[in-house]
């Protein structure tokens, strides 16, 4: 049994202080004193929050979720540890069958497995099923319709599938989907008019990939995909490296969703904590310069910038003190994929999934399932 003193501990309505929080694999308790025979961590008087949850992230430190190897996978799970994150969902990229369906065996593997690191969760398949005319940093070669073939075999391990409800005839794949399994199916790379998103969204689709990057944009006679995503219930991805998005427009973001419904993304690739130079992304050249990874077409191939930075960045640039903007890298990530009953928050009973991050969210400790899988 292991209990944290000396923090301030993010519950989700409230921030406690000057209590203990008692641990093993799972929750355990909130006290006023730690229990004789508990191994005792020190806060040091920062912020004890809920494991960060990183659903969209293709690679970090030089693996790609693509190379399909056990290296790759245990380099990302490991390295993303080191910013507060707890579990996640490696992403896959358009590419050829054989490569997807390899790298989702691997992800499959390790769901079971210990990683050292982060827990996989299962993954989110980003392609093929998605429009050429806002494939980004896809590779347009691969791309294919949606069939419920193609993924039936890997149900029990895909938790999100980013399509372009388009070229979803007659709007078969969808229902397959809501009718068969518990996959979230999330709008991107994606032409979509608003009718057609709307369309896509009252027949269950239920998230938006990296909102506004990839999609038909918000104009106001033409609302788009960002205009479906604003006018309704689903969840939005964000990526606020202030890059993707310009930081000016989080507020406005928030003030249209609101806390509950954006989830803070990285879509890191496996330049994710190196430095500037050249790099690849689905069998494509990418090149990072000041923070930016582009295609040598000059279109963004993803991120570099870790969960927690993201976090920082919106809070920053948002008014959402520290409870408020954990939950956007937590339990909202959590309730989208339907895992909340286990993840996402500091609650009696979940998983001791855990963060110790200063109040610039530096992280300082990362707990995956009650054991210690980063320190400062």
């Amino acid at each position: 049994m292991k209990c944290i003193v000396n923090g301030k501990i993010v519950l989700e309505n409230q921030i406690l202080e000057n209590k203990v929080l008692v641990f093993n694999e799972k929750i355990i308790n909130i006290v006023n004193e730690a229990p004789k025979d508990c191994e005792i961590i020190d806060a040091n008087g920062n912020y004890v929050c809920p494991g960060l949850i990183d659903i969209h992230i293709h690679g970090n430190m030089g693996k790609d979720t693509m190379d399909g190897t056990d290296d790759a996978i245990c380099t990302i799970a490991k390295s993303i540890a080191r910013h507060g994150v707890s579990s996640f969902l490696p992403t896959t990229m358009t590419m050829d069958e054989k490569s997807i369906t390899n790298a989702i065996d691997t992800i499959k593997k390790y769901m079971d497995k210990d990683t050292k690191g982060a827990q996989i969760i299962g993954t989110h398949l980003e392609g093929p099923f998605i429009n050429k005319d806002y494939k980004g940093a896809q590779n347009e070669k691969f791309i294919v319709a949606p069939t419920y073939e193609f993924i039936e075999k890997y149900k029990d391990v895909i938790k999100i599938i980013t399509y372009a409800p388009e070229k979803d005839v007659d709007m078969e794949f969808t229902k397959k989907i809501k009718a068969n399994t518990d996959i979230v199916l999330s709008i991107g790379h994606s032409k979509a008019t608003y009718d057609e998103a709307k369309e896509a969204i009252n027949m269950g689709a239920s998230n938006i990939t990296h909102t506004f990057n990839g999609m038909s944009g918000l104009n106001h006679r033409n609302p788009g995909i960002v205009g479906a995503a604003l006018t309704t219930n689903v969840y939005c991805e964000v990526i606020a490296d202030e890059i993707h998005i310009m930081k000016d427009l989080f507020q406005f973001i928030l003030n249209n969703k609101g806390e509950d419904k954006i989830i803070l993304i990285t879509d890191s690739i496996e330049a994710g904590g190196l430095e500037d130079g050249e790099y690849s992304l689905g069998g494509q050249k990418v090149i990072v310069k000041s923070n930016q990874a582009r295609l040598e077409s000059g279109s963004l191939a993803g991120s570099v910038m870790p969960l927690n930075k993201m976090v920082y960045n919106f809070m920053n640039n948002t008014n959402l003190d520290m409870r408020k903007v954990i939950k956007l890298a937590s339990i909202n990530p959590a309730k989208s994929i339907g895992i909340d009953n286990k993840k996402g928050s500091i609650e009696i009973g979940k998983d001791a999934d855990i963060a110790i991050f200063d109040k610039d969210i530096n992280c300082h400790m990362t707990i995956n399932c009650g054991k210690v899988i980063y320190k400062k």
